[in-house]
């Protein structure tokens, strides 16, 4: 089972990685950003996307800062103190371009 270590990517064929979060591994409260770059058969590298999962406390409040839409609509991940999550780059594609599949997926714990 891979293991996040800030700035340091897991690099697999898989579109889905599980992040442990459980006793001295568990992601500390607060906000954490991940990173996915997704590479081609021809070694192309996409750029990056980035998504933001807020580890609450059970106990304290937690402050959370949104930004909406124009509809109202918003979508923030947050998951409980040493709860697990599974990131998924299963929505990655290279088709449009014409390219020719993802065959590799890079997660990244990033501490700036």
């Amino acid at each position: 089972m891979p293991v996040f270590k800030p700035n340091e990517p897991i690099v697999q064929k898989e579109t889905e990685v599980l992040v442990e979060s459980r006793g001295d591994a568990a992601l500390p409260i607060g906000r954490h950003r991940f990173r996915l770059v997704v590479v081609d058969e021809a070694g192309n590298a996409s750029a990056p996307a980035f998504l933001e999962v807020i580890v609450q406390d059970d106990q304290a409040p937690t402050a959370v800062l949104d930004i909406r839409d124009v509809e109202g609509g918003r979508i923030e991940p947050v998951v409980s103190f040493g709860s697990s999550f599974i990131l998924s780059g299963a929505r990655s594609t290279d088709q449009p371009a014409g390219g020719s599949g993802v065959v590799e997926y890079r997660f990244t714990l990033v501490e700036d």
